[in-house]
């Protein structure tokens, strides 16, 4: 059939890798986090430019599972994200279905999903469909490792920016300072915002329940990640024994992951974040899978993007803005954010077509023939 124009092939990939400084540490022994840029070239001669991000741990691994499997076996294929996502993740599964194989999988994806839009001139929300003009953002700080004055200067900073949800860190070695930290925040952001607590998978089901227990008078909005995100069983046990809704998904690289927590009851919020799970494509299916199902749906990280995408999405409760922890706030953007990160919505910044994230240049590249 004649007149129908043929899919793009890709004719290059460069990948380069980045590091990206916080200005607040997230830990003593986290204080950067590490950018691969993936840019292709397309045999129409459009480009797209994409991106990868792993903090502290696995950027070598990730370049070169992007460098030495994904791209000699993307590269002459037609550049349809969809369809190329699900033949890459099936060639590399034998090396694990998520973690690596997909955080170097978003880099890929995200390039051609620029392309993709950038040819038809129109911004990634609108190449999927805008729904809405803003999208909430909700207020978070890794600060299980700041002192009591440092917390509540973040928490008033909370409140100066208006947002109407905010999270904190929990976990520390003895629950009662916890329970006094929460009381400290809670004094200061008042009754009328959400508070959400964050445990980042640092207790066994015991001391889970326990804390849980302790938590259910205190008006939690959801306890995160409180068991090892491989723990279905726990989860299940879990939200069997507390009314607070439990949030997860950060650490849950596969839509199979989200789909064991929301067949065992055991996840109210699901938390996806767009490059640990692969990209665009996984993202918007998890995303589409957790609405129909009834959970509340608030991506993890990375708002530069995950803001564009909720711009979209059927139905959105937040996107989590850490302090100081966006792209935006690293210096290794070559420009402005595409989304306003600077109150308690993220709105379009601009116009540029695609993803509209561009990062500086360095002399780190490497590129492929």
């Amino acid at each position: 059939m004649t007149g129908i124009p043929s899919t793009p092939t890709i004719a290059r990939v460069r990948t380069r890798r980045l590091v990206a400084p916080l200005t607040r540490p997230w830990a003593a022994d986290v204080t950067v986090n590490h950018v691969i840029v993936v840019d292709v070239a397309l045999s129409d001669g459009s480009l797209g430019h994409g991106f990868t991000w792993t903090p502290s741990i696995g950027a070598s691994a990730v370049h070169a599972m992007i460098d030495d499997e994904l791209v000699p076996r993307a590269l002459g294929r037609p550049a349809d994200p969809e369809t190329l996502w699900m033949e890459l993740w099936t060639l590399v599964h034998e090396a694990g279905g998520g973690g690596i194989t997909t955080i170097a999988l978003a880099g890929l994806d995200l390039a051609l999903w620029d392309a993709r839009a950038r040819s038809r001139g129109v911004a990634l929300a609108d190449l999927l469909g805008r729904r809405r003009d803003a999208v909430p953002l909700y207020g978070s700080g890794i600060n299980l490792h700041y002192s009591d004055d440092e917390l509540a200067a973040q928490a008033r900073r909370w409140v100066a920016a208006g947002y109407s949800a905010v999270k904190m860190k929990i976990g520390r070695p003895e629950l009662d300072d916890d329970l006094r930290r929460i009381a400290l925040v809670r004094s200061i952001i008042g009754p009328d915002r959400a508070l959400r607590v964050d445990a980042n998978q640092r207790w066994d089901l015991d001391a889970a329940r326990t804390a849980a227990a302790a938590l259910e008078p205190l008006g939690i909005d959801w306890l995160e990640e409180p068991l090892r995100a491989d723990d279905t069983a726990g989860y299940r046990a879990l939200a069997a024994s507390t009314s607070i809704p439990i949030a997860a998904g950060e650490n849950l690289h596969t839509i199979h992951r989200f789909r064991d927590l929301l067949d065992a009851g055991a996840l109210q919020v699901a938390q996806p974040n767009v490059v640990r799970v692969g990209g665009v494509t996984p993202f918007l299916a998890i995303a589409a899978e957790v609405v129909a199902r009834g959970a509340r749906l608030a991506p993890h990280l990375q708002p530069e993007l995950s803001a564009q995408l909720a711009l979209a999405l059927p139905a959105i409760e937040a996107v989590e803005r850490v302090e100081e922890g966006a792209l935006a706030d690293t210096g290794v953007l070559a420009g402005p954010s595409p989304m306003t990160l600077d109150g308690a919505e993220s709105h379009p910044a601009g116009s540029e077509p695609g993803l509209g994230i561009r990062f500086i240049d360095d002399t780190t590249s490497q590129e492929q023939p």
